[in-house]
């Protein structure tokens, strides 16, 4: 380390001492690793697509982004894998509002196609799939690439209840500052190696790394409560409670559900007969695991 940057983590290291600041650092990311011979890991995937919209049917992957990992049982990143990115041109030109958020030009994906077998094999070892917006990336993931149908998913933005931690938000660039890192991001790629930063960040409250809080979740099964036929002018009571609206558009119920732990079935279930349907209806159930969760067949 030159002398300049002795000088540079000396301040920094002093500044973070002090209550009355806080010190950011530039993200740089990890070298890849060779696993230890006998070492208890097991293999994660982080991915982010960059799409040509919202429309999880229509709108097209104009980027793909992988980052392979392995971690520890106890949730600790023991180390980067190797990472994947390309771009992949769609069928019609780029939308200007897309390009401005991105930085991603019709130029950029001109001829360039994301290999569907280089994907199988880099997904392949992977036990989990984690995106910051699973329910966004896995759907856009499913219909390009079959192998992301038969993985688990997590969610890093839903599956961690950030805001019990400390965090103020969940958006990546408030994660990222909350654990001490600033990155400029560009490429789908750079968000992965952001993301696991931010999953590998010890947690104030449990003192275990922010993975390990994801996983525990990831593995709980949960249930999606319907509310068919609810009334119309109890809709707001529905949102408040945190239900979604679902327009039927795409194989599922025309209604508003809610995902719940297991746990808290029960209540969910008291809540619909006694605030919405008052009667003693027996709203449809649906089981979810990791498997399903997020998933376009959801």
């Amino acid at each position: 380390m030159r002398e300049n940057e002795l000088t540079l983590a000396a301040m920094a290291e002093a500044l973070a001492k002090s209550p009355d600041y806080r010190v950011l650092r530039r993200l740089v990311r990890r070298e890849t690793f060779a696993p230890s011979v006998g070492q208890s890991t097991k293999t994660g995937l982080l991915l982010d697509v960059e799409t040509t919209g919202l429309d999880q049917q229509k709108d097209e992957i104009i980027e793909l982004g992988m980052v392979k990992f392995d971690y520890l049982p106890d949730g600790r990143i023991a180390g980067v894998r190797d990472a994947f990115t390309s771009f992949n041109e769609p069928s019609a030109p780029i939308p200007p509002e897309v390009t401005a958020l991105t930085g991603i030009t019709n130029e950029m994906v001109a001829g360039q196609r994301v290999d569907e077998e280089a994907v199988s094999l880099f997904a392949d070892d992977a036990v989990i799939v984690i995106a910051h917006n699973a329910s966004f990336d896995r759907k856009f993931a499913e219909r390009y690439w079959p192998i992301f149908q038969r993985k688990a998913w997590g969610c890093s933005a839903t599956e961690i209840e950030w805001g019990r931690h400390g965090f103020e938000g969940s958006r990546l660039g408030y994660l990222l500052n909350g654990a001490g890192f600033f990155h400029q991001a560009h490429r789908a790629v750079d968000d992965c190696h952001a993301l696991l930063e931010i999953l590998a960040f010890e947690l104030p409250t449990t003192g275990s790394p922010a993975l390990a809080v994801l996983l525990e979740q990831a593995r709980k099964k949960t249930m999606r409560v319907w509310a068919e036929q609810s009334p119309f002018d109890l809709k707001d009571a529905l949102k408040r409670r945190g239900y979604r609206w679902s327009d039927g558009s795409d194989g599922r119920p025309r209604s508003w559900y809610i995902d719940v732990d297991e746990s808290k079935l029960d209540d969910e279930i008291t809540f619909l007969k006694t605030e919405i349907y008052l009667c003693d209806a027996e709203p449809r159930l649906q089981a979810l695991t990791a498997f399903d969760r997020f998933s376009i067949r959801a």
